[in-house]
């Protein structure tokens, strides 16, 4: 707006002046539209604050800013604000009814312009507008409707406290451009950082898939050869039964039994038969991770967050959101963390290493082990707190010793699983072999069980199924050393039976004819195991 001047020496100066101030304005706008037109979206806001500052200067009135009607059209915020008063008037993005202003409000939603250098120039139509406009102490001002994007959501208005600051209409069609190019900005800011965050959201999105899918991999491994919870002893149909009893809710579960017995079984169980299935079940074995890598495994890391890690990581609890985490071998798991897992269990968040920003997860806890973790707690190797938060529904798995009813059944199972894998079949299980397989003690339990009888139609062509080694020496006990490669398991049978076949192969009680095997092909097995006649 233009300060009033008197007399006609001045009127007739400032005339002569008018055209110079005019180009002054215009070069004012070119210099803020190319400043405006390759702005980043993160100093748009700055930049059109500061560009209603020098509009405020260049005419010499108290504020300029940029308003928005809200959706709905009842109410409208000032976006964007230059005062030459600290104290603003206009509360920046706070709502302000439209009924404060209907007059104004109604004219410029029309399209119209709406200029007064005195409250009296308002017209009697514009009377219940005049109480919020002398309240916010504007006593002359000039609002501009912006037609930008298609959309009259905006108007550029500058104003004064004093009367008679007028502004030539040929300003006006300058300050409608100026208000386009900031509606412009504000849209083409929020355009790029919605994509942005839509990017962000896609390469978290797919970060997380692959996560998945590298966990899913490494789960069909680990459950590989357990299709199915083999067995009908009323021991494991308690387990079941327990099973049955907790999988549909979100309830935390403790599997407890020795090493061996199926915990990870019995885990996938409760979490096909819940309402999680369908998303995934993340494995972490507790104790196959060192200790100073296993917080931000399960946890997840910044990149930065110490040496060596190069890159962020998601962890397992994140992958797991929506589904299942099984915690394998809890007891192993280091006091320093047995906090952080607690504030998991409890509420449901955690922070990333190196991160301070809480994440929230909806994840279900399995853990299991082989410890008893009320011993643990006693000998203050485990959190007394974290027991009692994972032992909310304990689900016990008697060890196979106990149930000697399930060892035909999974003898049978195991024997078809290996036997499919190298093309063979078998027509019977001699009854020797299956009473001495349970009449033995199984420290190892059902992975005991099914390693043997790998073993066993490793070396058994058929159709006969035998044991590799008798049961004390296929089981290996403390203090005998590892246990033999399967190639030296073959070496010492095969020579055990040319003992006894007096080293003759073919013919009737040749060790052919023992192990079933073509004579020929018993021959090259002797030449490759090096096995030679003293």
């Amino acid at each position: 707006m233009v300060p009033p001047v008197n007399g006609n020496d001045a009127a007739g100066s400032a005339a002569r002046a008018e055209p110079d101030r005019r180009l002054g304005f215009e070069r004012l706008l070119a210099d803020l539209s190319a400043r405006l037109v390759a702005l980043p979206p993160e100093r748009v806001d700055a930049e059109i604050r500061n560009s209603l500052k020098e509009v405020l200067e260049f005419f010499q009135i108290d504020r300029c800013n940029l308003m928005r009607l809200l959706p709905g059209r009842t109410h409208f915020t000032v976006t964007h604000n230059a005062d030459v008063s600290s104290a603003s008037p206009y509360p920046l993005d706070t709502p302000v009814p439209v009924s404060l202003f209907p007059w104004i409000s109604r004219k410029l939603q029309n399209g119209e312009v709406v200029s007064f250098g005195r409250l009296q120039e308002l017209p009697e139509e514009a009377a219940a507008d005049k109480p919020a406009v002398e309240a916010f102490g504007i006593r002359s001002g000039l609002y501009v409707p912006i037609a930008a994007l298609r959309s009259t959501e905006y108007s550029l208005g500058i104003s004064s406290a004093k009367e008679d600051q007028s502004c030539p209409d040929e300003y006006i069609p300058r300050l409608r451009l100026l208000g386009e190019l900031f509606v412009n900005s504000i849209e083409r800011s929020r355009a790029e950082l919605a994509l942005r965050g839509q990017l962000d959201e896609i390469e978290t999105l797919k970060h997380q898939l692959e996560k998945e899918n590298l966990y899913l991999r490494e789960e069909i491994k680990t459950v590989q050869g357990f299709e199915k919870i083999v067995g009908s002893s009323d021991a494991l149909k308690y387990v079941l039964f327990r099973v049955k009893q907790v999988a549909a809710t979100d309830a935390t579960v403790l599997i407890l039994g020795e090493t061996g017995t199926g915990k990870g079984l019995v885990a996938h169980t409760i979490h096909e038969l819940s309402a999680r299935r369908h998303r995934p079940m993340i494995t972490v074995n507790c104790a196959a991770l060192p200790g100073n890598l296993i917080e931000s495994e399960l946890f997840g890391r910044e990149k930065g967050a110490f040496t060596g890690a190069d890159a962020r990581q998601v962890g397992r609890f994140e992958v797991a959101d929506g589904g299942t985490i099984f915690l394998d071998e809890i007891g192993e798991l280091p006091l320093e963390l047995q906090s952080k897992l607690l504030r998991v269990l409890e509420e449901g968040e955690f922070e990333r290493l190196g991160s301070p920003r809480t994440i929230k997860v909806d994840t279900r806890v399995i853990a299991s082990t082989n410890r008893d973790l009320a011993a643990e707690v006693k000998d203050r190797r485990f959190r007394e707190d974290l027991y009692y938060r994972l032992n909310v529904f304990p689900v016990s798995i008697p060890p196979l010793r106990t149930r000697t009813e399930d060892i035909p059944p999974l003898v049978r199972h195991f024997v078809g699983n290996h036997a499919r894998k190298l093309g063979r079949s078998y027509e019977s299980i001699p009854k020797s072999m299956m009473a001495a397989l349970q009449e033995h003690a199984w420290p190892g339990n059902v992975r005991e069980l099914d390693h043997v009888i790998e073993r066993a139609v490793i070396i058994s062509p058929g159709p006969v199924l035998r044991l590799a080694d008798s049961l004390e020496r296929a089981t290996a006990r403390p203090g005998e050393g590892a246990p033999k490669a399967l190639s030296e398991i073959e070496r010492d049978h095969i020579l055990k039976v040319l003992e006894r076949a007096g080293w003759k192969i073919e013919g009737d009680g040749g060790a052919a004819s023992i192990l079933g095997l073509h004579p020929n092909t018993l021959r090259s097995r002797i030449k490759k195991l090096q096995i030679k006649r003293p």
